[in-house]
């Protein structure tokens, strides 16, 4: 029998070395840390939601929650509750910028400093298709890890909105929560990878995506209330709330005729007699402009669907940049 001869054990051992080849390979190979750190941060991000929501129910079913409604619950074991929903909140929060800084921005630009882009492109492969791969692997890893923690989170949310402090418009819950989650996590990403692409140097488009990518989500928070026209409502001044506002959030507040004429809150507070003020301007009812519940998921679909809009669009330049440019 000859030497070079194969037993059936070592067939199946190379066939199964060889399972990954070419561009697979070189993806799981070339950004393994990556992977590893993606598939790390998913298994203890999930195992970490499971455990502090099935903790925070029993603690909230001990205390007597829900036969009993959140104010009249004990204030410290709230409060306890509500900083560890909070505080995983935050640290969730930074995943797009992390996603941005160490996956989008030396995506490309390490390649291009390294010379692994001309060392590829020498090889049969199309840039396009090296390009298609390279994109493919970086944003895959950002889909599968937001998509996972991003719906457990609002798992975790969605048992406990009426005790946590957070409502659903705050950067807290909408942004963390799917699809938005996703979606920033996508655009930050493609950001980066825009960047790398025009820096063409690993340290420069991570400091310059970092500083951009902060700025951006700052900004986010000052447009969400704006991804929709909010509702009004009024009703008797100083009266009890109608059930529409249950669960609603206020993004304005006024005082107004039963005409329909609405003056700013603070009308007649500072006069010497403000019951006469507002008899004499007519002023009848309390005026909320509000956001209600049911308006959350279209809330979050319109935000993601700008995101994911601008995502493409930086993909695309992308693309026309490193197809044009010398490698």
């Amino acid at each position: 029998m000859s030497v070079f001869a194969r037993t059936p054990v070592q067939e199946a051992s190379f066939g199964g070395r060889r399972r990954l080849r070419g561009l697979a390979w070189l993806m799981v190979r070339q950004h393994r840390a990556a992977l590893i750190a993606c598939a790390a941060a998913t298994l203890i991000g999930a195992l970490w939601i499971i455990h502090e929501r099935a903790t925070m129910l029993d603690a909230l079913h001990g205390a007597g929650w829900p036969a009993k409604s959140s104010e009249d619950l004990d204030g410290a074991t709230v409060q306890r509750l509500d900083n560890s929903f909070n505080g995983f909140a935050r640290y969730l929060g930074y995943l797009p910028l992390v996603f941005g800084v160490f996956i989008g921005a030396p995506l490309l630009s390490a390649d291009h400093e390294h010379g692994t882009a001309r060392l590829v492109a020498t090889q049969s492969v199309s840039r396009l298709r090296w390009l298609a791969w390279k994109l493919g692997f970086a944003l895959g890893l950002v889909v599968v890890t937001t998509g996972v923690l991003g719906a457990l989170f609002g798992w975790w949310w969605r048992a406990v909105r009426h005790v946590v402090s957070s409502n659903w418009l705050d950067g807290t819950v909408f942004d963390n929560t799917l699809p938005v989650l996703m979606a920033l996590g996508l655009f930050t990403t493609t950001l980066g990878i825009a960047i790398g692409a025009l820096a063409r140097r690993a340290v420069t488009a991570m400091a310059v995506t970092f500083f951009t990518s902060a700025a951006f989500l700052l900004v986010c928070d000052h447009f969400r209330t704006r991804l929709a026209t909010p509702r009004r409502v009024a009703f008797p001044f100083e009266g009890a709330q109608p059930a529409v506002l249950n669960d609603a959030v206020q993004v304005d507040q006024w005082i107004g005729t039963a005409s329909g004429k609405v003056y700013g809150w603070g009308t007649c507070v500072s006069d010497a007699a403000p019951e006469a003020c507002r008899a004499r301007l007519g002023i009848v009812n309390s005026v909320w402009d509000y956001f209600g519940y049911d308006q959350m998921a279209t809330l979050q679909w319109t935000a993601a669907g700008l995101l994911l809009g601008g995502s493409v669009l930086l993909m695309a330049l992308v693309v026309w940049r490193t197809r044009r440019q010398a490698l």
